[in-house]
C-alpha cells in the first residue's frame, strides 16, 4: 500500500513558509514566485496555519481588505490538519476530500514538519500508478513479459 513517504519521497521535504507577521502582499507574492496554491505559516518553528488562495478569496477579497496591510495572521487558516509518512494515499485524500481541503502537512511523531502535500500530488501518484498497470497489462496481454 502507497504511503505518504512515497511521494516524499519523489517530491522531496521543501516546503514553502511564511510567518504570521507577514503581510498578504508578501505572502501572495511568494505564492505566485512559486506558483504555489498554500503556505504554511510558522510561529517558533511551529505549524501556526495555513495561507492559501481561498484566504485571500474569503478573507481579504471578499471582506475588502487591503492586503498591503494586513498581515497573514489575521486571515490564515488555523485548524490545520495533518498527516504522517505513513498515512495511507486512500486515508490522506479521503482526509482531503471530506474537509474540503487540498494541502496537508506532514508531520513526525515530534510534530516537526517534514514536507507537504497537496491533491495534485496524490493524483500525479494515481496517474503514475495507473499507466504502469496499463504497461504492464499490454506486456502481457501481449506476451512480453
Amino acid at each position: 500500500m502507497a504511503t505518504i513517504r512515497d511521494i516524499l519521497a519523489k517530491k522531496g521535504s521543501g516546503v514553502l513558509t511564511t510567518g504570521k507577521e507577514s503581510t498578504v502582499l508578501e505572502a501572495a507574492i511568494l505564492m505566485n514566485e512559486h506558483k504555489v496554491g498554500a503556505l504554511v505559516v510558522l510561529e517558533e518553528g511551529r505549524i501556526a496555519g495555513m495561507f492559501t488562495e481561498r484566504d485571500v478569496l474569503r478573507r481579504v477579497v471578499g471582506q475588502l481588505r487591503d492586503p498591503a496591510h494586513t498581515p497573514v495572521a489575521e486571515v490564515m487558516t488555523t485548524e490545520v490538519v495533518c498527516c504522517r509518512p505513513e498515512t495511507s494515499l486512500e486515508e490522506a485524500r479521503g482526509s482531503m476530500m471530506m474537509r474540503r481541503i487540498r494541502h496537508l502537512p506532514v508531520v513526525n511523531d515530534q510534530e516537526d514538519m517534514v514536507g507537504l502535500i497537496s491533491i495534485g500530488d496524490l493524483n500525479a501518484h494515481e496517474r503514475t500508478s495507473h499507466e504502469q498497470t496499463i504497461y504492464l497489462l499490454e506486456e502481457y496481454v501481449y506476451g512480453r513479459v
